[in-house]
């Protein structure tokens, strides 16, 4: 009989977390969950903590905790709350943890996975972009192992099996381009948050679906697979694919080009790094291309998606630069969905950030933790410029 695989999910409640426990549930028999964690959604996280009777259920936010510790009463499930509780979950040792925490709040739980030397499972690109060194270095001391959720670098993670990382000619990183893929630069200047969070062929929450709006999040990506696909940046290439169909395709160097196809289905790429090295069986929809009836393709124009360039210059400038890009991007993502700022004025906020930020390389979780709140704390300050503009 084989004995279940431990699992942890950071970030439970979201949607990349409800995604995975959704496979789980299909199976299981062969998963064993010992950490559930949410932000603040104590219902919906003792919820699950009971329906997958798991040992321990955190919540970052120490308010949430007592209506956690209420839900779970007599269940005989552990409750905690704040990020000690998070680090330690994450200490725990399960054989495969799903790294899902939005942002940098999910930086120190992955780390700490990562230390285990076990299955690190990433969907929280903004970790492996603001600390990209730090986590890579983490991945060799402890030889865990990282594979990619997002669904283009795991794309290009499945293409990889059975080549070799120094045969590839060039990586290609495909967008939907998003719900304002057609708009004008004027047409954008009117978009409200409501427009911006409806994404034409994913389901995903208000910030990475702004992300995609604008692009930053396929800058962000190609950030991730610079870390994750040593190739060099100018292997790197990104191409607008409205249908979502072929989520990335990688070039070797006898010029044959491998794509990994799917529908657009968080469960897939899930469900190919729960099962990994293996295959499993889902019920997620099957991919009829007859129904589709054809792909098609673009470049990406950088006039109208300035995050794109932003990304690539802060790849190429390295140091602390990516970091900053991350945390100006979060702080003005969130000031457009509160309507603050305009849609154009989230690509402006970063600009103004890197040019009027520029710290010395951390070479430590504290410093980089330092630069990102000094980094929030101008691009704030650049929002206020904006809003008293206006």
């Amino acid at each position: 009989m084989n004995v279940p695989r431990t699992i942890s999910i950071f970030g439970a409640t979201g949607s990349v977390g409800l995604s995975t426990l959704d496979l789980i549930r299909q199976h299981r028999d062969a998963y064993r969950i010992i950490a559930l964690t949410a932000n603040g959604n104590a219902a919906d996280l003792a919820k699950l903590a009971m329906e997958f009777d798991a040992e321990i259920a955190v919540v970052a936010d120490d308010a949430a905790y007592p209506a956690l510790r209420d839900a779970l009463a007599g269940t005989g499930i552990a409750a905690a709350s704040g990020e000690a509780a998070l680090i330690a979950a994450a200490a725990m040792g399960a054989d495969w943890t799903m790294a899902a925490i939005v942002g940098c709040a999910g930086l120190k739980p992955t780390l700490a996975a990562i230390e285990q030397g076990k299955t690190v499972a990433l969907a929280n690109k903004e970790a492996l972009v603001s600390a990209g060194e730090l986590m890579t270095e983490a991945i060799a001391r402890s030889g865990a192992v990282l594979l990619p959720v997002d669904s283009e670098h795991n794309a290009i993670f499945q293409c990889l099996a059975g080549g070799k990382i120094e045969q590839i000619r060039k990586i290609t990183l495909t967008a939907s381009g998003g719900p304002f893929r057609c708009f004008s630069l004027d047409d954008m200047r009117s978009v409200t948050p409501a427009q911006a969070v409806a994404h034409p062929n994913w389901s995903m929450g208000a910030k990475i679906s702004v992300d995609s709006a604008t692009m930053m999040n396929k800058g962000l990506e190609l950030i991730e697979a610079y870390h994750l696909f040593p190739v060099g940046l100018d292997k790197i290439d990104i191409l607008v694919h409205p249908q979502s169909v072929i989520h990335s395709m990688v070039e070797y160097a006898d010029r044959s080009t491998l794509a990994q196809l799917g529908s657009p289905d968080m469960r897939i790429p899930i469900a190919s790094t729960l099962a990994w090295p293996d295959r499993m069986v889902t019920n997620c929809q099957p991919l009829d291309l007859a129904a589709i009836g054809s792909l098609t393709f673009e470049e990406p124009d950088i006039r109208r998606f300035p995050a794109l360039k932003l990304a690539r210059d802060a790849a190429a400038a390295g140091g602390s630069v990516p970091a900053i890009l991350n945390a100006a991007n979060e702080v003005a993502v969130a000031a457009f969905l509160d309507g603050r700022i305009g849609f154009l004025d989230i690509a402006n906020v970063v600009s103004r950030t890197i040019e009027g930020y520029s710290p010395n390389a951390f070479h430590s979780l504290d410093m980089l933790f330092s630069i990102d709140a000094a980094a929030r704390s101008h691009a704030s300050a650049k929002i206020e410029d904006l809003m008293n503009a206006a």
